[in-house]
């Protein structure tokens, strides 16, 4: 067990502090600048992205996952924070030209800094990971699939998290009001 999660560790935090700070301070203004936030990814990529904007939510910003059947409107001055490794899903670079048709912005989470996602995108956080598509990364994982990727859109949206309770003076015990309580 030790000798596998010490890999996965290992390749984590390599891949991770090969994001530029400049990219997380970006996001987490483009973040807190938002009048409401989305997130949106498919798969584990999804899981990933919907963390970031469950705590989002407690720390009292108006965040919802996209596609849920409560999401509201989408309007301008709103980000959409969209994971796609490839950069190249077809239903999430439609997802990302309407918002920005709506006068929102958009952050992408991609492995392809030549991805058309990227182009779209205002701010990006780009995560030098193989994904499924892209197999020409710097980095080699020795995880199947796009889990490296995967699992660092959920480290970096929790940097991200504490870089804004930084910038806005939250705390977790603040953050813990807007826990679930009906468990």
């Amino acid at each position: 067990m030790s000798k596998y999660s010490d890999q996965v560790i290992s390749e984590i935090s390599t891949v991770i502090n090969k994001i530029p700070d400049d990219e997380f301070t970006e996001a987490a203004k483009a973040i807190t600048s938002a009048k409401k936030i989305f997130v949106l990814g498919l798969g584990r990529a999804g899981f990933s992205i919907k963390s970031l904007g469950m705590r989002l939510m407690h720390m009292g910003m108006e965040s919802y996952a996209f596609g849920e059947t409560i999401t509201p409107d989408f309007e301008a001055g709103d980000l959409l924070i969209v994971a796609s490794g490839s950069g190249e899903t077809k239903e999430l670079v439609q997802k990302a030209q309407k918002a920005k048709a709506l006068g929102g912005n958009v952050l992408a989470m991609t492995t392809n800094e030549d991805s058309t996602l990227h182009d779209i995108a205002d701010h990006s956080i780009v995560i030098q990971a193989p994904s499924k598509v892209v197999s020409d990364s710097d980095f080699h994982s020795e995880q199947p699939m796009a889990s490296l990727y995967e699992q660092c859109v959920l480290v970096a949206s929790d940097a991200l998290v504490l870089e804004i309770m930084a910038d806005v003076s939250t705390q977790g015990n603040d953050m813990f009001k807007r826990h679930s309580n009906l468990e």
